[in-house]
């Protein structure tokens, strides 16, 4: 138990005296600083030449090693020094981590080795909408601050389908809970900004972040600088901007031949897509966006609904123009399930062909897929609602030039056995895959197992 305290206490010190926490050089500015005052008042009190200070410092030595000998005060005063300097260091950042952090046990300087780590980290850029999105954020901001996540704006349905039809702005939905992702999930103003209005004419199911972010961009008149302002409010790592500023409609054309508008609607249709789009049919990217999958070492797309969530993003021109531009990494993160009116019968292949068919060229050069099956009860369950596990078809998905990475990436309830992506297990298959050099490496890499 000793040893090990004994070793924290190394290692705490040691994080204060490591590069790139900006501390080493301020302690010497301040040494240098000690100094200089004290020079400065020795020639102001005009002690000077600078020989009587130190003849007045060594006639004070000597009546002190008269009176207690050398060997007993030299060591003496060394170590009374010493513990000044730690005691006076350690009230010191104790009493900015009590301001800084008054209810987080994490130290100081644990707080800016972390942050500083972060501040380094790759540049990612995370392509999606839904709850697949946030999913992903809430996990990847562990390993970088550097994070750009790319949100679809053409949800219709539910709270932001009702500000969008009323307002005329854009939906502010999927937004919103990727900026809840990207903040601390357990400060009262997160909670605040996801909550949802249970009662109140006008303000029922309509959720306080959406309201908030409406407001915010009214004011600013732009989506853009509301939604910075909003994440300012939570302090959230990294960034969250929308894939376009134009407000898009989704439609899809079925194999029956019917065509239908509105992200809400399609699913509903429960028929076979055979074409997807958007109108306007060319909507603007945002610059903002353009700039950060210009400078990305690492961009991701999905998880998240296909048609709704994930495809969205790449009906803007230029996006998927400058993802194709791009020499980093990429990688599509395939759905566990079927979903239901959109990839009914999907393998991961189909689910590669249909991101195709939008791109028209090759746009990522690996998918990650759950090599894990659900469990019987879930497998049950899902099937009482037409969504089975995404077939991993590894032949077809090899000769479309992918690499097939497989991992546990999944989460189970235990109590409703519903089946999402775990946040934890993807951000570290992610960021594995991505630091084993991803262009070069071999078909059907396994993670997590």
């Amino acid at each position: 138990m000793g040893k090990n305290n004994d070793r924290n206490k190394v290692n705490y010190w040691y994080k204060w005296l490591s590069p790139g926490i900006f501390v080493k050089r301020w302690l010497i500015t301040s040494l240098f600083g000690v100094l200089l005052t004290l020079l400065g008042l020795a020639i102001w009190v005009k002690l000077t030449p600078i020989n009587r200070l130190i003849d007045f410092l060594i006639d004070l030595l000597n009546r002190i090693t008269d009176v207690i000998p050398s060997y007993i005060s030299g060591p003496l005063a060394f170590f009374i020094g010493v513990f000044l300097l730690y005691w006076g260091q350690t009230r010191t950042f104790g009493s900015i981590t009590d301001v800084l952090q008054p209810e987080n046990e994490q130290k100081l300087i644990d707080a800016l080795w972390n942050r500083r780590q972060l501040t380094k980290g790759t540049k990612i850029v995370a392509l999606g909408g839904g709850t697949g999105l946030s999913t992903l954020l809430r996990g990847i901001k562990k390993y970088s601050a550097n994070i750009t996540a790319v949100v679809t704006v053409a949800d219709d349905g539910g709270s932001s389908g009702i500000l969008r039809r009323e307002l005329g702005v854009l939906p502010p939905g999927d937004i919103r809970n990727c900026i809840a992702a990207l903040a601390n999930e357990e400060t009262l103003l997160t909670e605040l900004f996801q909550y949802r209005f249970r009662e109140g004419e006008g303000l029922k199911n309509h959720s306080f972040g959406n309201l908030f972010l409406t407001a915010m961009t009214d004011i600013t008149h732009d989506l853009e600088k509301g939604i910075y302002a909003s994440a300012k409010v939570l302090a959230i790592t990294g960034r969250v901007l929308p894939a376009t500023l134009d407000s898009v409609t989704l439609w899809a054309k079925y194999d029956d031949g019917s065509v239908v508008h509105g992200e809400s609607q399609i699913p509903e249709k429960r028929q076979k897509i055979v074409d997807f789009g958007c109108l306007p049919e060319s909507p603007k990217a945002v610059p903002s966006v353009l700039k950060a999958i210009q400078q990305a070492e690492y961009i991701i797309l999905g998880p998240g609904s296909l048609y709704t969530s994930v495809i969205p993003n790449l009906l803007v021109p230029e996006i998927r123009d400058a993802i194709a531009r791009s020499s980093a990494p990429k990688i599509y993160v395939c759905n566990i399930m079927t979903q239901p009116g959109e990839t009914d019968g999907y393998t991961v292949a189909d689910h590669i062909r249909a991101i195709d068919a939008v791109c028209g060229v090759k746009l990522f050069d690996a998918v990650l897929v759950q090599g894990r099956s659900p469990s019987p009860q879930a497998l049950r369950i899902y099937a009482n609602e037409y969504s089975h596990p995404v077939f991993l078809d590894r032949e077809e998905v090899k000769k479309m030039g992918r690499r097939i990475v497989m991992g546990n990436v999944m989460s189970e309830n235990p109590d409703n056995f519903c089946i999402r992506h775990d946040s934890t297990l993807l951000s570290k298959a992610l960021i594995r895959w991505y630091n084993n050099n991803p262009k070069h490496r071999f078909w059907g890499e396994k993670l997590g197992f």
